[in-house]
């Protein structure tokens, strides 16, 4: 299946609650994932695949990103620390404008036995969305992340990443599709121009507040030519999300690496608040 296809699946508006086609949906995803690449290690500092909605005017999410590899990379390579048994914590800052425009503000830290807690960075990531007057079949949003990140934690420490975001639900089958580049400025990967890195998320709401499916972080190299099937990486992560209250989000997943190149096993958590201070 190719990225069109996915795109295909996201128009289709024909399939109903309960159907046969929700399910055949769920698994052609499903395919999809495990038969993509990546072409670098995830920071696994914020390990979420965007919706298109945007926090409502005057409104603050607040969020905590927590993470913890269990199996990691073991040994210190060109000066970063390897991320075995590291705990990453990131504080993410979200503030509505109006009905289509959001900022959001994060903090990346990172604990682990020898290390200590250490501040690794911050990055800033201002996103718009197509308004809901425009009456398009998917929800359409963009996002423009860049920021800083201490070279003992990433390699290439100034970054921007490019995420066009594209979502839809389909009676209880929630898609989205985040089709990311990502640019280095500084480090080992700034000549290499571009960088492709495709996620997903594939949701099925089995109540009104439990929604369980998959998430796939991936990505597939420079857009000039993708690298070498053995330099590509790619995680996928069981994942349930409770709506338990409009104010409140969480999100919960086991993330499996399927390439030798990528950490093999992780446990992530989103835990997110709305404040209206108004």
């Amino acid at each position: 299946m190719k990225t069109f296809d996915v795109i295909g699946i996201l128009l289709d508006q024909e399939v109903r609650p309960g159907s046969r086609r929700a399910y055949t949906l769920l698994l052609a995803v499903l395919i999809l994932t495990l038969g993509a690449t990546r072409a670098r290690a995830q920071d696994n500092y914020e390990i979420q695949v965007y919706g298109v909605e945007t926090v409502p005017r005057g409104v603050t999410m607040v969020e905590l990103h927590s993470n913890f590899t269990i199996d990691g990379s073991k040994q210190t390579i060109d000066g970063v620390l390897p991320t075995n048994h590291a705990f990453h914590e990131t504080l993410e800052i979200t503030h509505g404008f109006n009905s289509w425009f959001e900022v959001g503000f994060y903090v990346f830290t990172s604990a682990r036995s020898g290390s200590g807690w250490q501040w690794v960075g911050d990055h800033i990531r201002p996103r718009v969305r197509a308004p809901e007057t425009w009456h398009l079949p998917v929800g359409l949003s963009i996002s423009n992340e860049i920021g800083y990140q201490r070279h003992a934690y990433s390699a290439n420490t100034w970054t921007w990443e490019i995420r066009p975001i594209i979502d839809k639900q389909i009676g209880g089958l929630y898609l989205s599709f985040n089709p990311t580049f990502d640019k280095s400025f500084k480090g080992p990967d700034a000549s290499r121009g571009f960088e492709f890195s495709p996620n997903f998320k594939a949701g099925y709401d089995f109540t009104k507040k439990i929604n369980a499916g998959i998430e796939y972080y991936g990505a597939l190299g420079p857009v000039t030519g993708f690298d070498p099937i053995g330099q590509q990486q790619q995680q996928i992560f069981p994942s349930i999300d409770l709506n338990l209250s409009p104010k409140w989000e969480f999100n919960f997943g086991v993330g499996v690496g399927m390439t030798h190149g990528t950490d093999h096993l992780i446990v992530k958590m989103i835990l997110g608040r709305r404040f209206n201070f108004k």
